[in-house]
């Protein structure tokens, strides 16, 4: 098979350059998708915003108010000074300065129109909770007000606290104990990997392209005894070869970086998913080197190729944070499915048909792409022979 052995030799003395592309953009791949994982939370944790709860009243009704604010948010003491209390919200020592005036219990209970006033830092989230708890506390005291008439402040502070002490506990249903590895670092190894694979690619089968293109080899090669099948059949084993192997060493460091996730259903249409995409980029590399006859532009359009689609199909930021005109834009490359399809793989708990179809239906879009390029780069490839 001396077709085969050439481009083993090609491949062999291109490989310490690819050899230092795929080390480098492992390490970079691996830093940056470490970095970037963030630990799958269980459950919900309120978080409790710092008050600056001042009272210029001391009532049954404003004690227990204050004493259920203290259950959702932490409570600050601070002097009741303008100039402090302006630092202590600038400096964010508080979020939240509730001031209850002086007769605001009796005005509550006549219904008078006398207010609560808070003064809070923009856009802070975790004021929601605060006012959610005082809505809820003075909307139930109002009712135990105007339905029992006679009834004292304490009976109303009573089962005010009764009422609002009252949880509900959620539980998220996964009765076979499936998991949700939307957030692990399997998915966001094998998004970055989009691009690693891209670069690399690129790189290694596109310098057998150079070669073989040349049009002196490939009048030699017309004019050999070996078969034009032959000669097809071996140049598109070993380019083969070289892909499989490629695709085995990067998915491969996913087993060892992160075993955990690494032997769930997921990870199976994760790997077949990388798979299709190779396959693409793969035929992708060839119409380049059908195209490129330079050795020095071979590396700009890898570079090109690879981050151009790896910035607007959600490699680099999730697809959720991208504007939609660019994902339309970015719908238009084979990265946009493929990062798609790990999304939707990584969120998979349910792995019936019906769950899967989106997911097929991606990595089929992806292999359309492998087929067209495939497709254009035969005819590209013909036409070169024909100049020859």
């Amino acid at each position: 098979m001396p077709v085969f052995k050439l481009c083993l030799k090609i491949i062999q003395k291109n490989l310490p350059a690819i050899s230092i592309y795929v080390v480098i953009f492992l390490v970079i791949s691996t830093l940056i998708t470490v970095s970037n994982v963030n630990q799958q939370t269980k459950g919900f944790n309120q978080t409790k915003a710092k008050i600056a709860f001042l009272a210029e009243e001391s009532t049954p009704l404003v004690e227990g108010f204050k004493k259920e604010l203290s259950r959702t948010a932490q409570l600050v003491e601070l002097p009741d000074e303008k100039e402090k209390l302006q630092d202590a919200l600038f400096f964010r020592d508080v979020t939240y300065i509730l001031r209850i005036p002086a007769g605001f219990t009796e005005s509550f209970l006549k219904g008078d129109g006398l207010q609560l006033q808070k003064t809070v830092v923009p856009g802070s989230v975790e004021n929601a909770y605060v006012d959610l708890t005082v809505n809820q506390y003075w909307r139930l005291a109002a009712l135990y007000a105007k339905n029992n008439s006679g009834i004292t402040q304490q009976d109303t502070a009573q089962r005010v606290e009764q009422d609002m002490a009252v949880d509900t506990t959620v539980k998220l249903s996964n009765p076979e104990g499936k998991k949700d590895i939307s957030q692990s670092f399997s998915v966001y190894y094998f998004n970055f990997l989009a691009y690693t694979l891209t670069s690399v690619l690129i790189l290694g089968v596109s310098a057998i392209m150079i070669v073989f293109t040349n049009k002196d080899l490939s009048r030699r090669n017309f004019c050999s005894p070996l078969r034009t099948g032959s000669i097809n059949l071996q140049f598109y084993l070993a380019n083969l070869v070289f892909t499989g192997a490629t695709w085995l060493l990067m998915t491969g460091a996913c087993f060892i970086f992160d075993p955990k996730d690494s032997f769930t259903p997921n990870m199976i249409y994760l790997l077949l998913n990388s798979l299709v995409f190779t396959l693409c980029i793969a035929s992708a590399s060839f119409l380049i080197g059908n195209l490129v006859k330079s050795r020095n532009a071979i590396s700009a359009i890898a570079n090109v190729a690879a981050l151009g689609p790896a910035f607007i199909s959600g490699v680099f930021v999730p697809q959720e944070f991208i504007a939609g005109p660019v994902l339309r834009l970015a719908s238009f490359t084979p990265t946009y499915w493929y990062v798609q399809a790990n999304s939707k793989i990584g969120s998979l708990t349910d792995f019936s048909w019906s769950s899967l179809t989106p997911v097929f239906n991606n990595i089929l879009i992806t292999a359309g792409f492998a087929v067209a390029f495939f497709a254009i780069s035969m005819v590209v490839a013909k036409r070169n022979r024909l100049r020859a």
